[in-house]
C-alpha cells in the first residue's frame, strides 16, 4: 500500500509514535524515527523494524524544539532514502499547571515541540514533496487541539495552533497532491498515560483498575482507550491515494469525547 513511499515518524521510539512507525512499516514505507531514551533500546527498535518489515530505518537523534535540528532531520531523510513522502509530527510533550502557576521555561518548551517543531517540519518538508508532486502531512494533534481541560495552557494552546497550521498548510498546497491533517486522539493507552493512572491512584489512594475507569468515565464515553496501532492505520490510510482529497480536516480518536 505505501511500498516506496518514505516517512518521518516524530516521537516514534515509543508509545503513539512506535505504534505508527509500526503500521506504516507493516505497509512498505521506509522510515526515520527520532526520539529520546537509552541508545541500545532505541537501535533495537530501528533494527526490528527493519527486520521485521523488511523496509530501511534511519535514526535522527533531532531535539524537535531546534529548528536547526528539526531541518537537519528532513536531510537525512533525503539523503539517506531519497525523498520525504510522508511526515508524521507526532513528538509531544506536556506539562500541567495551572495558568498562574505555570512556569515560564516550561510554556516555551511545550510551545517549542509541539507547535514550533511542527511548523520547521512542514517548512523543511515542502521543497521536498512539491519535487515529486506528492506528501503526505500528518499532525498527531490531540482532542486537546479542539477542546480544551484546566490546567493544560500551554498544551491547548499549541494543539489548536497546531489544527489551525495544518488547516493553512492544506490551503496552500491544495491541487498539488500534498495534503495535510491533523489526527485528534483523546485517551490513547501508552505508557506516559500509564504513568498519569499510577500517579492519580497513589495520589487518591485508591487502585490502579479504580484510577483506570475514572480517567475514561470522565472523559472518554466509550470508557475504552483508543490504541496507537489505530492511530498508525488512520495515518496509513490519509497517506494513501483512497484520501487524496481529504484534506485540512481535524479527525477525533476519542471515543464519542469532542460529542459530548
Amino acid at each position: 500500500m505505501l511500498k516506496g513511499l518514505n516517512a518521518i515518524v516524530t516521537g516514534s521510539t515509543s508509545g503513539i509514535g512506535l505504534g505508527i512507525a509500526n503500521v506504516l512499516a507493516s505497509k512498505g514505507a521506509n522510515l526515520v524515527i527520532t526520539g529520546f531514551g537509552d541508545a541500545d533500546a532505541i537501535e533495537k527498535e530501528r533494527a526490528g523494524l527493519a527486520e521485521k518489515y523488511g523496509v530501511e530505518v534511519v535514526y535522527s537523534n533531532a531535539d524537535m524544539s531546534k529548528p536547526d535540528d528539526v531541518r537537519a532531520m528532513v536531510e537525512l531523510c533525503v539523503e539517506k532514502l531519497g525523498s520525504v513522502d510522508i511526515l508524521v509530527n507526532n513528538a509531544g510533550i506536556q506539562h500541567t499547571a495551572s495558568v498562574e502557576e505555570f512556569p515560564e521555561e516550561k510554556w516555551h518548551q511545550v510551545i517549542a515541540i509541539n507547535l514550533s517543531g511542527i511548523f520547521f517540519a512542514i517548512q523543511a518538508a515542502l521543497p521536498q514533496m512539491k519535487k515529486k508532486g506528492f506528501g503526505r502531512i500528518i499532525n498527531i494533534g490531540s482532542v486537546h487541539g479542539l477542546i480544551a481541560s484546566k490546567h493544560k495552557a500551554a498544551y491547548v494552546a499549541a494543539k489548536h495552533g497546531v489544527v489551525g497550521l495544518s488547516k493553512v498548510v492544506a490551503l496552500e498546497n491544495a491541487g498539488t497532491g500534498i495534503t495535510s491533517n491533523t489526527i485528534c486522539p483523546g485517551w490513547v493507552h501508552t505508557p506516559l498515560v500509564q504513568k498519569q493512572i499510577e500517579a492519580m491512584a497513589e495520589e487518591q489512594g485508591i487502585s490502579v483498575e479504580a484510577a483506570t475507569e475514572k480517567l475514561l468515565i470522565e472523559k472518554q464515553p466509550s470508557k475504552q482507550f483508543a490504541t496507537p496501532e489505530q492511530m498508525g492505520e488512520l495515518a496509513a490510510f490519509l497517506s494513501s491515494e483512497a484520501a487524496a482529497q481529504i484534506t485540512g480536516v481535524a479527525i477525533p480518536v476519542d471515543g464519542g469525547w469532542t460529542a459530548q
